[in-house]
């Protein structure tokens, strides 16, 4: 398993029932493990936006006397090397979202040193048949292009990217056509929409492998399997490369499990070369 001080940070919040603003605290953390152990509570409060005597409370839930204890813990468990400011200044606002989506890869690719949860994942997907995939507003565009590809090498993808009362028809049909997992992206803002769903999927017997933002996300307890992949905030809307890279990782583990996948691949790709369906 991963042991990056983002992994470690997680860890030590697992097991914790945060309210909505200490998870917003802990979500902060993870993004800037690397500068946390350095920094003061006003300076972590303003960081996450909120009080700083949230964040004292929020070190009191995780079981320590205050934040100075909770500092103290991090720079033992969690050590960092705390970035240099005068070097990300030299940067303009769009090269600093570049370099935050750079480093939400890194923390993609160190998590998935541990494989595992994304193999499991891949198995669950490839079993279900039909197979539900879910993703409404900003998370729509995820499932779009999972589902494309999806459709490449899995007999029966269903693409779920529209809310409103037809969902939980249509989440009941893929149940009753013999669906035993569903396939969620989730990302902020989380609509209410997607997280009634997902309950609703569990009542109907699927399993929810989700990709979510955070670990901390709404959705997370009404998931089964969820593997985080951090989304840019860097510019006036969120930027989701990791989730997109982690949907891609998904579909090879799920390609993997898959026993005719390359012959449907090779299949489509005859068919396309004989209508011509693309310009070389």
């Amino acid at each position: 398993m991963s042991d990056s001080p983002a992994a470690r940070l997680q860890k030590l919040f697992e097991g914790h029932r945060l309210t909505p603003t200490q998870r917003r605290i802990a979500h902060c953390m993870v993004r800037g493990a690397a500068d946390v152990p350095f920094l003061s509570s006003v300076e972590l409060a303003d960081l996450a936006g909120v009080s700083q005597p949230s964040v004292t409370r929020f070190a009191v839930a995780l079981g320590f006397d205050g934040y100075p204890a909770l500092r103290r813990h991090l720079r033992e468990v969690a050590p960092g090397e705390r970035t240099e400011a005068g070097h990300e200044d030299a940067y303009n606002e769009y090269q600093q979202a570049v370099q935050g989506e750079i480093e939400n890869l890194r923390q993609l690719a160190a998590m998935l040193a541990d494989p595992a949860p994304v193999q499991e994942a891949g198995r669950l997907l490839a079993a279900s048949t039909p197979l539900p995939v879910l993703g409404l507003r900003a998370a729509s565009s995820q499932a779009r292009g999972f589902a494309y590809f999806a459709a490449k090498v899995h007999p029966d993808v269903r693409l779920l990217d529209e809310g409103g009362s037809m969902l939980e028809d249509r989440i009941d049909a893929a149940a009753g056509a013999g669906a035993s997992a569903l396939l969620c992206f989730a990302l902020p803002r989380h609509p209410r929409e997607v997280v009634d769903t997902l309950e609703r999927s569990r009542r109907a017997g699927l399993t929810v492998v989700t990709v979510a933002d955070s670990v901390f996300a709404p959705v997370a307890r009404h998931s089964d399997l969820l593997i985080p992949a951090p989304v840019g905030t860097g510019l006036a809307f969120d930027t989701a490369c990791a989730p997109m890279l982690l949907g891609r990782v998904l579909l090879e583990a799920m390609a993997d499990a898959l026993p005719d996948a390359q012959a449907r691949l090779e299949a489509f790709d005859a068919r396309a070369a004989a209508r011509g369906l693309f310009v070389e």
